[in-house]
């Protein structure tokens, strides 16, 4: 038979342990969210990027060369 104070201990390292795991567990979905936001971040910039970089349709091709010839 356990006496009541060892009760009381076990009791708060089981509360001590839950606290742990539910820490842990919001750490983890924490990290998860913020790897998700920081890909659809990356996703948005580098489209971003390619329509001010992508090179326009010319179907007459009038623009000048790159060196400046015509």
């Amino acid at each position: 038979m356990t006496s009541h104070v060892e009760r009381a201990i076990a009791e708060r390292i089981a509360r001590a342990r839950a606290e742990a795991e539910r820490k842990r567990k919001e750490r983890e979905e924490f990290a998860a969210r913020r790897a998700a936001g920081l890909i659809a971040r990356h996703r948005a910039k580098l489209a971003r990027l390619g329509q001010q970089l992508a090179p326009t349709y010319d179907p007459d091709n009038t623009t000048l060369a790159a060196s400046g010839a015509h």
